[in-house]
């Protein structure tokens, strides 16, 4: 088997009211299918539906104050509770407590040292690359913990190449953000099929979708209803493809962001995580919070926990 994570920054689970939560108002028909025919709310509750569960998933872990994005990275890779050894929340990018941490065990090191392969799926234009190998510019948790596996941190060649996707998933931002003409663009259907034929190649893949956090803090209901309907779209792709035997997909955040349009500020709500496969059930239960998704993927992926 094998495991495709879908990181989306940022995104919580919130009131049912349309004009603060693009959950409550952008049309998702499959997102919805997803949660047994509900939106992604906070009243939506535990849903199992015939391809998948749906669970809200507490990213506070028993320390207060705001849930952040390095703590809460590095809990969903290491199985641990970051913000409680640490002491506090702590982000966006992860301090040298968290970073010490990363670099002592997370799943991408935990996959490569059982002989198996793993991937970061999202590619990173040069200078970005330039940045961080000066030292100017700080990996988040996810990109911490592929980087101390050894992992390959793709770049553009890679887009170019078909072997990964951009953050947007159709790569339109390269094109009018970076200043590229000539990258690969997809429709966000074409975006699903090719997120999972990429994960085949590869025991667990992990793909971030940043763009969620960054509405959540200084854009629009309307601007986070397009994402939403974007990544609807690029589902129903994953959906037409991935054949419930080969694995699990597995979407999850790092905390609660986006569903409350206007606050600028990470909520402290519950975040979705949802599990498609057959082998969906094993996250039933003894399931709560961001850090017991490691120990259930090593059980299923590496025979560990």
């Amino acid at each position: 088997m094998h495991i495709l994570m879908i990181f989306l920054d940022g995104i919580g689970l919130g009131a049912n009211d349309p004009t603060v939560n693009p959950f409550a108002a952008a049309h998702t028909p499959t997102l919805f299918e997803l949660a047994n025919g509900h939106h992604w709310l906070a009243e939506t509750g535990c849903q199992i539906s015939e391809r998948a569960l749906f669970v809200p998933t507490d990213p506070r872990m028993g320390i207060p104050g705001r849930p952040q994005s390095g703590s809460g990275q590095a809990a969903i890779l290491t199985g641990q509770n970051i913000p409680h050894i640490i002491g506090e929340h702590y982000g966006p990018k992860p301090n040298q407590a968290i970073r010490d941490l990363l670099a002592e065990d997370n799943f991408f090191k935990q996959v490569v040292a059982h002989g198996k392969t793993a991937a970061l799926l999202e590619a990173y234009p040069p200078g970005w690359h330039r940045a961080t190998n000066r030292g100017k510019n700080l990996r988040s948790s996810y990109q911490q913990a592929a980087y101390e596996a050894g992992v390959t941190i793709f770049d553009d060649q890679a887009v170019y190449k078909g072997q990964a996707l951009a953050g947007d998933w159709t790569g339109e931002a390269w094109r009018s953000q970076l200043g590229y003409d000539d990258t690969p663009v997809y429709s966000r259907h074409e975006a699903g099929v090719k997120l999972v034929e990429l994960s085949r190649q590869y025991d667990f893949a992990f793909f971030s979708h940043w763009f969620t956090d960054i509405t959540g803090h200084r854009g629009t209901v309307e601007e986070g209803v397009a994402l939403l309907e974007l990544f609807d779209g690029v589902m129903t792709g994953v959906l037409d493809t991935w054949d419930d035997d080969e694995g699990l997909v597995i979407i999850t955040s790092d905390h609660g962001n986006m569903e409350e349009i206007g606050n600028r500020k990470h909520t402290e709500n519950d975040v979705p995580t949802v599990i498609i496969g057959k082998q969906k059930m094993s996250f039933a239960h003894d399931f709560r919070t961001l850090a017991d998704i490691v120990p259930l993927m090593a059980s299923l992926l590496l025979g560990s926990g």
